[in-house]
């Protein structure tokens, strides 16, 4: 996908998210190079993945990670002859280390198939970075314990330097050479034990020079007496070096021998940091895994946008693709439009990246080959583009690169132009994507993409809420029902005179007034019956709306768009499981024989009998009813209600 649309709708800033999550620099490196999958077997690999990590996180915590470095270099040098130095050494102790621990920590886990895979085949010895761990202190420490021969060269170099300080000791303590020292301080110059002496005394002190002070009053002088002490110590020194240079050797064969094994460690285990940070992100957002449908439509249910405060965000359940390609977003300034927008594009490229997004149980997305925005004023000074002519820029890109299996998001589509002309062009983009089955979402002010959501095919409506008592927006987007202006209600309770919005009134032409009127009203009924479907929900009652119980026939003229928005409606209510019947369907059951039936099980040959008795109606609480019972009820017109 085109990274330019994936920074207009923010990726960017998730990925900066989840970088934080992880550890190591590769996996950092991995997350920043993180793109949109279009194959499912990938993206459901991935989303595995993330689901597996969530579980763990939230059953037990994280795999507890130490360090882990990038030692791939190192095994290979190590692997060809070169002698590795302490750092490196180390860095390939810690690793192996993070290796082993996050193996064993994994294997605690049941049902995490993909994650163990990858631990399985951890493979490495714990006596390497044993080896590597008695031998090696720090950076610039080797033990004692490193070998014999490093013990007693530093057991020798150790009384060395002790019979030194107490041969200067003698000197520096000595009444003969009391008026000769600048100072009874023993030092070292150039790796060799020295005294301060006067540097007018230097001829009645015996040695060799050093080092002088920077004023040239004291000359640091070696004594004679103690030359060959220094000697015998700097033999040492070269012994200790070599034994150290020897050890190294040995500490980097070991690792050589076993360097396809440590470049595999090293790689799974940037992986499992890359897994553990998809986790934590998805946990942080209280995120969910969406299904991935193939039918080219997206449910995301009480969808958050990822980049907003939890305690700030406000949760919309956005669809588009099913009964409609096309959804047309209409609502004030500032009301939640764009957030809108971006969520939808966001939350689709983070599940083709494999990421959870923040949704409940029910969203549902689809792979799309490329997601297009033009979202956001994209004025060019450099070019001296207006506005309008920036966005049309944009526009004509997305024209010309979409297929049928795109995801299209417009921001004020036509905007900054003449508002004629906008509509126009507004609602000829939109046709030809319809025409091509591309989804498409938009947000615009123009009313004559509202009429043209409710009157064409595939087309629908939707607002963002605008509480006009507080007169603030709520946020929550609304499907089926096309944001008002509220510019009179607002006025009205800004205390404008009520001639004057009378007046305003009735410049409109009447159409628009009687659709505004038939939308508050389908809106008011919509409030209405929610109130009454959740209480009946809550206790465990039948729902059967009656088809005639909304009438929205007694209104004259009313254009077909709003039998459209009424079907909708209904359309949702059923969705919720609730049943949708004439009234003579209604009248002429509430006549038929009905059963309550408490068994366990309801199969085709209880129903037979229960049908001979004349049941036509059979209650089943707590039950289960088999697939052919079902299919024999659905044939013979047999009502069967299953209560829980």
């Amino acid at each position: 996908m085109n990274e330019k649309y994936l920074k207009i709708l923010e990726f960017d800033k998730i990925k900066g998210i989840l970088s934080n999550y992880s550890i190591s620099e590769n996996a950092k490196d991995k997350i920043e190079k993180l793109e949109p999958s279009t194959r499912r077997e990938v993206i459901e690999l991935l989303l595995e993945q993330t689901s597996e990590a969530q579980k763990m996180i939230v059953t037990k915590g994280p795999i507890p990670f130490g360090s882990i470095y990038d030692v791939r270099l190192q095994a290979k040098k190590a692997s060809i002859g070169s002698v590795l130095d302490a750092k490196s050494l180390i860095k390939v102790k810690e690793t192996l280390r993070t290796a082993r621990i996050s193996k064993s920590y994994i294997e605690q886990f049941d049902n995490i198939p993909v994650i163990r895979s990858l631990s399985d085949n951890i493979r490495v010895s714990k006596s390497i970075e044993d080896e590597i761990e008695r031998a090696i202190i720090s950076e610039t420490e080797i033990s004692d314990d490193a070998s014999t021969e490093l013990r007693r060269i530093r057991r020798q170099m150790a009384n060395e330097k002790q019979s030194i300080k107490n041969k200067l000791n003698e000197i520096v303590t000595s009444s003969k050479y009391a008026k000769i020292l600048q100072d009874t301080v023993v030092t070292v110059r150039n790796e060799r034990f020295v005294l301060p002496v006067k540097s007018e005394n230097k001829d009645q002190f015996p040695g060799i020079v050093h080092d002088t002070s920077s004023s040239g009053a004291t000359l640091f002088i070696e004594p004679m007496a103690i030359v060959n002490m220094n000697n015998h110590l700097s033999a040492l020194k070269q012994e200790e070096y070599k034994e150290i240079e020897r050890i190294l050797a040995y500490l980097t064969s070991i690792v050589g021998e076993l360097s396809e094994e440590i470049i595999y460690d090293c790689e799974m285990l940037e992986e499992l940091d890359f897994i553990m940070a998809k986790g934590k992100l998805s946990v942080s957002m209280d995120a969910i895994e969406p299904k991935i449908n193939q039918d080219k439509y997206v449910r995301f249910v009480n969808a958050r946008h990822p980049l907003i405060e939890k305690n700030k965000v406000v949760s919309s359940t956005i669809e588009i693709g099913k009964t409609y390609s096309t959804l047309v977003i209409t609502g004030p300034n500032t009301g939640g439009k764009t957030v809108t927008l971006k969520t939808l594009g966001l939350l689709c490229i983070m599940l083709q990246c494999g990421l959870h997004i923040p949704c409940d149980i029910g969203s549902s997305g689809y792979i799309f080959n490329n997601i297009f925005a033009d979202i956001g004023d994209e004025q060019s000074i450099a070019q001296s583009l207006s506005t309008f002519s920036a966005h049309m820029t944009n526009i004509v890109g997305i024209m010309n690169e979409v297929d049928e299996n795109s995801l299209v998001l417009f921001d004020e589509l036509g905007a900054g132009t003449d508002p004629v002309e906008g509509a126009g062009l507004a609602i000829s983009i939109l046709d030809t994507l319809k025409e091509k089955d591309i989804l498409t979402a938009a947000t615009t002010h123009y009313s004559e993409l509202k009429n043209y959501a409710l009157t064409v095919d595939k087309v629908t409506n939707a607002s963002v809420e605008f509480d006009v008592n507080t007169l603030s927006p709520t946020y929550r987007l609304i499907i089926g029902i096309p944001g008002k202006s509220n510019a009179f209600e607002i006025s009205q309770k800004l205390g404008l005179s009520t001639d004057i919005i009378q007046r305003a009134r009735d410049t409109i032409h009447t159409e628009s007034i009687k659709v505004e009127d038939v939308i508050s009203k389908l809106d008011k009924i919509k409030n209405e019956y929610e109130e009454k479907i959740i209480k009946f929900l809550l206790e465990n009652k039948e729902i059967i709306i009656i088809n005639e119980g909304i009438e929205y026939s007694k209104y004259e003229n009313i254009p077909l768009a709003v039998q459209k928005r009424y079907e909708e409606y209904l359309e949702r209510i059923k969705s919720y499981g609730i049943k949708v019947e004439n009234k003579d369907f209604y009248i002429n059951s509430l006549t038929q024989k009905e059963e309550v039936y408490g068994k366990r099980l309801l199969d085709l040959n209880r129903l037979k009998e229960l049908e001979v008795k004349g049941m036509r109606r059979i209650i089943v609480e707590n039950s289960i009813v088999t697939s052919s019972a079902e299919e024999y009820a659905k044939e013979k017109n047999i009502e069967i209600i299953k209560r829980r």
